[in-house]
């Protein structure tokens, strides 16, 4: 935490106290009807609230145990403290009691000896709280007391009324009796008292005469001391000291002799510790340090300081010696320093004309502390000032002898809203009653802070605020007028207002963007809840901080600019500004989408719209443009918060959930549900200076931070990830009212009446930080935009996420020489080295224009390891080298990069050197697929739980390979030839194999693995396999073999049937059916298809098994490709489930599966949905950014131009939805670190080169081939032949081809280059 702003100390005479209890300093203060405890001046140790008492009148705590005494009204509370010994000090409630006669401004509490408690108003009492209060003692008054002080030997109290000029003295005659007895006497003075302080005894077991000082409004200060002890008084006048005249400034005013004076005392204890202190810091410096021996010399004679001081930085010593002596010598009292340019007053106080101020002054127990000085500025806020007793009384000229340490002020109401300007650094917090403290931020010597500079209170309800950038401005909208207050003064005024009329509730108050041309105009606007809205137009002076810049207004002013209506019927439940989140309002240039956002608005249906507006000066008025919508599909959201980054939070109905949106892309990001128990309060946004993004989730008594990270389509990590939680609880029990971020990335959290301003730096041991797994810690704290900077950004080339990215680019010439570089550095690298994030290459050489070249030809291509000079140098990625590396990786902790991300590394170069011995028989999809298929299986063996096998991505890369042959020898090989149906869908093989020969021979190898799988034998294992292959035969064998099973007789008898007969297709279903109440699903499976019932069979595999490629394989093994019940279940259900899902790789998949490529090809950009004739409702899951995969845009291009189909599917995507699909790609890579990947895709990518103007081509699957644009004049650059595979527009006659000769089949050959287009019918 980097600072406490508590709350508002009361204007009272006991409104602070401090003492030392057990080696901890204590302060303790009042504010409202809240109880304060620090230990320091940045330790909140606990707030006490007083819910159902009016504000608190003083405050009392006991040196001797700790115990604090405080009263409201009539009522008095006695807390006791606990936990000291387990270092968790709290303060409970130990009494309660009444007492009939206090008035509100007179009460007075002090403590005495054994737990005794005095207590003042118009009867002095004194209880016993050992065990319970108990009255020993009272007496009754004629006047109520202002103060009534125990001394520190608790033999006698000194009590004072209001505006009385007698002080008196109250002497205990009896301790430890049933019969407490005090006798009194008076000390009169020949002006009214305002102040009284006790000396301090050197040590409370040992008797010290008691001196008491007063002082007056003659300005003098009166020593009282027992000179004659046989005396009818108790105390004599000891002497006085004329404030007046102590200070005699150099330059003497006019004002200089009648101005205030304040005066306090340094004990003789304090002042003795603080020299010694000093002493053993000049020890170690080399400069003189005449000052210090000169107090120390005056500290031998054991002396009291009398301070005096006034408004004007004069200060002025006096040592007092042998005070209390019959006789007072010549001596007794000197003037020790005489000083200028003290600092204990703030400029505050030195310009009020009426300034009331206490001061308390302390030596800690610690070796380290100096002297402490608490100033109380009774119009609210103390100080914390410490300085070396040396430096305090030094003649020389200083300009800062007093460090602040800390400034407690705040409210004494409890906060209801923070409101920032729109750069961070001023801010209003506003509570319930209609008061306002206007706040600046500051930096300080090692952070930011910030001061309070003004208050407003007004009787007039505040609906909204807004702080008005780059000036000491803030506007107030009211239920039915609108006011401008000047704010530079510590009490605002108000400058302007005028009264308003709206249709609808008022919903927000935003400042809108102004032209540079209108200096000192700045113009508000509030929208309704029926989209209604006002503009006003501001006149606001402005500091001229240039002699060139333009004049502005020199008053201010505020008028009705003009109003506007937005036009939108919807079922609006908020509108309210966006979250500047570091940014500055800059005026827009024109009014798109590109504009910055100044406005979000939500529905009840849970329709998110960002706005942004413009105001046109020449035509008098404001436009509004809609930036961005976002259909959530969350009903009734409770809260909403967007960020001028384009990220929206929003909080469900409950309050319990969080979602995180992409306004640009309309993405889910992050969803998370809370318990019942969380409910959110409130969002808040702020940003790095690299614009990526921090939100900050506050709960009832918590605020968690949660931070933007990478993309990862690889892992399907999250988006976003927690870094800090903030517990407030140990500091107050009062709920967060508000919170808002600083422009520094500090954040400033309100509760109660008090404000927590804490630090941007994390601590690197807290779990949260562990868990992220990244190099931050070798240092203790982190800074929370250095954080975020490591989880977001660029990433190294040899980071394995990109690595990946570029595989699936086809960039695998790039990933080898990465790899190659990378273990050529590692040679002679060591731990803490540094490391080149591109690996000494060039950025350039992966942003070059690929080559259409077959995979296998690439790898003669080595002019792109040139730069090698090494002769044993490898040329690419094998076997020797991937090994050579992760022993490296094994014992190296290499730069940047986590130690599980290191794993993945060492994965990824296995893969590779595997990879390279079938790189001269795999093609490009093969290798996709190869590499991540052997990536996947060597992270299962990693992770203890099982992982769910390859995704649809890998297999739709491997559908589209011309190598499948070899890529099914590779999995089965990789299985050691034991493929059961578990490792056949980890995979995907039975999804991208096209041979349907080749499909039906790996099922019957997969029937005979299950087989025997186990020692039994059980024919039950591959019933589904063998009947899916219409071999009931061979399973009527094995069953013959298997004489052990209990079932081989029935079961026997029942296969050796012609199920062609409906007498026995109707046993089967009967036992099919049985099976299924048997929850033995696959069996009963094996038996719809023994009944020939393959619709039923999938089914039941895709439905009660919940295995779709089980379902998948069975129907294509079954009945082929061309099969109706594939077809009616790819239409079903993989193409729905696709679109609920919004996973483009399945519905690519399931397209081409039905021979629709053209729709395969606008599947990978066009919403799914749109591609089926039925009206679907996507899931949270479809609007996620992983259903955005940006290797889309790699199978995309590659499909566009393959043949005439997929190229009428291109066409029908329209010029301006490719480029967005091309722009949000490139934004995916760029959020994922891999900024070289956005860069090359938007250098290298070819758009369709439509004709003019374009027309959308028909949907139609029986087009005519001439409806398909000439591929020459749609592509710019060709390097591959467009295959024609669109149907014949016109099926010939039944019988029109008989007696003809079927025609021979076609064998393709390569044409002239000079009949390539006529050979496709062109």
């Amino acid at each position: 935490m980097r600072a406490i702003l508590p709350g508002k100390p009361q204007a009272k005479l006991q409104a602070v106290c401090t003492t030392q209890w057990i080696r901890k300093r204590l302060v303790v203060y009042i504010s409202g009807n809240a109880l304060i405890i620090l230990g320091g001046p940045h330790d909140l140790i606990q707030t006490i609230y007083h819910e159902n008492s009016d504000a608190l009148d003083a405050v009392a705590i006991d040196e001797a145990t700790g115990k604090i005494a405080t009263c409201s009204g009539t009522t008095v509370y006695i807390y006791r403290p606990y936990g000291e010994s387990e270092r968790a000090l709290k303060w409970s409630l130990q009494h309660t009691f009444e007492i009939e006669d206090v008035g509100r401004d007179s009460c007075a509490l002090s403590w005495g000896t054994s737990e005794e408690l005095l207590v003042g108003s118009s009867t002095l009492r004194l209880f016993q709280t050992t065990a319970k209060e108990t009255l020993i003692w009272s007496r009754l008054l004629s006047s109520p007391v202002a103060s009534a002080l125990f001394s520190f030997d608790a033999s006698l109290i000194a009590s004072r009324a209001k505006y009385d000029r007698l002080v008196k003295v109250w002497r205990r005659l009896s301790f430890g009796s049933d019969d407490v007895r005090f006798d009194s006497s008076y000390l009169p003075h020949p002006s009214i008292v305002t102040g009284m302080h006790w000396r301090r005894s050197v040590d409370q077991e040992q008797h010290a005469t008691n001196v008491l000082y007063t002082l007056c409004t003659d300005s003098k200060i009166r020593i009282w001391a027992t000179t004659d002890p046989h005396g009818l008084q108790v105390f004599q006048l000891w002497t006085e000291i004329d404030t007046q005249m102590s200070i005699q400034p150099r330059h003497l005013g006019p004002s200089d002799q009648l101005s205030a004076r304040f005066v306090f005392m340094i004990d003789h204890r304090d002042f003795q510790c603080g020299i010694e202190r000093a002493k053993v810091t000049a020890a170690s410096e080399k400069d003189q340090h005449h000052v210090l021996d000169h107090l120390a010399e005056i500290a031998q004679r054991n002396p009291e300081v009398c301070v005096v001081l006034d408004n004007k930085g004069h200060m002025c010593a006096w040592a007092l010696e042998n005070v209390g002596s019959k006789t007072r010598g010549n001596n007794d009292i000197s003037n020790i320093a005489h000083v200028e340019n003290f600092n204990a007053l703030s400029s505050r106080t030195t310009a009020a004309k009426h300034s009331f101020v206490q001061f308390l002054g302390f030596v800690g127990e610690e070796p380290s502390d100096t002297y402490t000085l608490l100033v109380h500025h009774f119009d609210g806020w103390i100080e914390w000032l410490e300085a070396r007793i040396d430096e305090i009384f030094d003649p020389s000229p200083r300009q800062a002898r007093l460090r602040q340490r800390a400034l407690w002020t705040g409210h004494d109401g409890a906060i209801k809203k923070i409101v920032r300007n729109v750069s961070g650094k001023a801010l209003i917090s506003r509570t319930c009653d209609n008061e306002g403290l206007f706040w600046k931020q500051r930096r300080t010597e090692h952070s930011m802070d910030i001061i309070r500079c003004s208050s407003f209170k007004m009787s007039e309800h505040i609906h909204r605020t807004c702080v008005l950038d780059n000036s000491d401005f803030v506007v107030n909208l009211h239920g039915q007028s609108i006011s401008l207050w000047n704010v530079q003064n510590a009490i605002s005024e108000e400058a302007a207002s005028c009264t308003y009329q709206i249709h609808g509730k008022p919903l927000c108050l935003l400042q809108l963007p102004v032209p540079v041309s209108t200096p000192g105009l700045k113009y508000v606007a509030t929208m309704s809840s029926t989209l209604k809205g006002i503009v006003w137009e501001l006149q606001v002076p402005q500091p001229i901080r240039h002699p060139s810049s333009l004049a502005g207004p020199t008053s201010s002013g505020i008028r009705e600019y003009g109003s506007f209506d937005l036009g939108l019927e919807e079922d609006l439940v908020f509108v309210l500004p966006i979250d500047p989140a570091g940014s500055t309002l800059s005026p827009p240039g024109f009014l798109d989408i590109f504009a910055s956002d100044i406005a979000l608005s939500y529905t009840y249906s849970g329709v998110l719209r960002t706005w942004t507006a413009r105001v046109d000066t020449n035509s008098k008025r404001v436009e509004w443009l809609v930036t961005s919508t976002v259909v959530t599909g969350i009903d009734n959201p409770s809260l909403a918060s967007g960020s001028s980054i384009r990220k929206i939070a929003l909080v469900n109905a409950q309050r319990n959930g969080l979602t995180i949106w992409d306004s640009r892309s309309g993405q889910l990001e992050h969803d998370q549900q809370f318990t019942t128990q969380d409910l959110i309060g409130d969002l808040d946004w702020s940003s790095t200076p690299d614009a990526q993004s921090i939100l900050a989730v506050g709960f009832s008594h918590r605020v968690v931070i949660y931070t933007q990270m990478r993309y990862d389509y690889i892992d399907k990590g999250p988006a976003w990830t927690a870094i800090r939680e903030i517990d407030i609880r140990n500091s107050t029990p009062f709920p967060i009212g508000d919170s808002t971020w600083l422009g520094s990335g500090n954040l400033v959290i309100g509760a109660g009446n008090q404000l927590f301003v804490y630090d941007k730096a994390i601590a690197t041991a807290d779990d949260l930080i562990s868990d992220l797994s990244i190099p931050v810690h070798k240092h203790a704290f982190v800074d929370i935009f250095d954080l975020v900077a490591l989880l977001n950004g660029p990433l190294p080339v040899y980071h394995p996420q990109f690595l990946s990215q570029c595989i699936l680019a086809g960039k695998m010439s790039q990933v080898q020489r990465t790899i190659i570089s990378l273990n050529k550095i590692l040679k002679f690298f060591n731990n803490g080295d540094d490391l080149d994030s591109y690996l000494t290459l060039s950025p350039e050489d992966y942003i070059m224009e690929q080559e259409d070249v077959s995979f296998a030809n690439a790898k003669e291509m080595q002019s792109s390891f040139a730069d090698f000079s090494l002769d044993d140098e490898p040329r690419v990625v094998n076997e020797a080298l991937a090994t050579e590396l992760n022993q490296k990786l094994a014992k190296l902790p290499v730069p940047y990069i986590s130690s599980r991300e290191q794993i993945h590394l060492a994965d990824i170069v296995e893969c590779l050197g595997v990879g390279e011995k079938h790189r001269r028989s795999l093609d490009e999809n093969a290798m996709r697929y190869l590499l991540f298929f052997r990536q996947d299986m060597l992270r299962q063996k990693q992770t203890s739980y099982g992982q769910p096998g390859i995704t649809w991505r890998e297999i739709a890369w491997a559908i589209h390979s011309e190598s499948q042959d070899i890529l099914v020898d590779l999995v089965s090989r990789h299985f050691q030839g034991r493929m059961l149906w578990k490792h056949a869908r980890e995979s995907g093989m039975f999804m991208w194999m096209t041979d349907v020969s080749a499909l039906r021979a790996q099922f019957e190898v997969i029937a005979r693995n299950e087989y025997t799988k186990t020692d039994e034998k059980n024919p039950v294992d591959c019933s589904l396999y063998y009947m899916a292959l219409k071999k009931k035969n061979v399973l009527l064998g094995l069953w013959r073999m298997a004489a052990w099973n209990r079932e081989q007789s029935s079961t026997q008898k029942l296969l050796s049937n012609n199920f062609a007969d409906p007498r026995w297709k109707t046993a089967a279903l009967k036992n099919a059916y049985a099976l299924l109440g048997k929850r033995r699903f696959d069996y009963a499976a094996a038996f719809f298809l023994l009944a020939g019932n393959l619709r039923d069979a999938v089914n039941v595999c895709a439905s009660q098994l919940q295995d779709m490629q089980l379902a998948i394989a069975v129907a294509r093994v079954y009945e082929g490709d061309d099969g109706i019940v594939l077809r009616e279940l790819l239409e079903d259900k993989v193409l729905p489930l696709a679109a609920v899902e919004g996973n483009r790789w399945l519905a690519t998949w399931a397209f081409w599966m039905l021979g629709r490529r053209d729709l395969a090809v606008r599947a990978l950009i066009s919403p799914i949905a749109t591609l089926l004739n039925r009206p679907l409702t996507p899931t949270k899951q479809a609007k996620s950014y992983l259903s955005t995969d940006p290797a889309l845009v790699v199978l995309y291009r590659q499909l566009r131009d393959k043949t005439l189909l997929t190229l009428k599917g291109a066409t029908q995507i329209s010029p301006q939805e490719e480029w967005k699909f091309v722009l949000q790609t490139a934004r995916l890579y760029d959020r994922m670190g891999c900024d070289l990947l956005a860069l090359d895709l938007v250098r290298n990518w070819e758009f369709l080169k439509y004709p003019s103007p374009f027309k959308t081509l028909p949907l139609q699957a029986t087009a005519a081939a001439d409806s398909i644009p000439d591929p020459r004049k749609l592509l710019r650059r060709r390097s591959s032949l467009v295959v024609d595979d669109l149907p014949s527009p016109k099926s010939p006659p039944m019988g029109a081809g008989k007696g003809k000769k079927p025609p021979p089949a076609k064998v393709f050959e390569e044409p002239d280059a000079s009949s390539l287009l006529d050979s496709f019918g062109f």
